[in-house]
C-alpha cells in the first residue's frame, strides 16, 4: 500500500524535532450537497527543527516515532 502524502501549513515548532501541521481538505457532503472545509492537525518529525511557523510542508506516513508522531517532514517552501 503507498504511503500517504498530505500538504499543510505549520501551526506550532514548540516541541523538539516535532512540528504540527494541519491539513485542510474539501469534499461535498453527501446528503446537503455543499462543500465542506475540514482541517485535522498531525505531529509530524523534523529531524533537524527546520521548519518554522508558517511555512507550507508536505509529510509522509513513516514508522511511529511516539504515540502520536507518524509522519515525518519530506520537504517544505515559504
Amino acid at each position: 500500500m503507498p504511503k500517504k502524502v498530505l500538504t499543510g501549513v505549520v501551526v506550532s515548532d514548540k516541541p523538539n524535532k516535532t512540528v504540527t501541521v494541519m491539513i485542510e481538505r474539501k469534499y461535498s457532503h453527501p446528503l446537503l450537497k455543499k462543500v465542506v472545509k475540514v482541517r485535522k492537525k498531525y505531529n509530524a518529525h523534523d529531524e533537524n527543527n527546520k521548519f518554522k511557523l508558517g511555512d507550507t510542508v508536505s509529510i509522509i506516513e513513516s514508522k511511529p516515532f511516539s504515540k502520536n508522531k507518524k509522519f515525518q517532514v519530506m520537504d517544505g517552501s515559504k
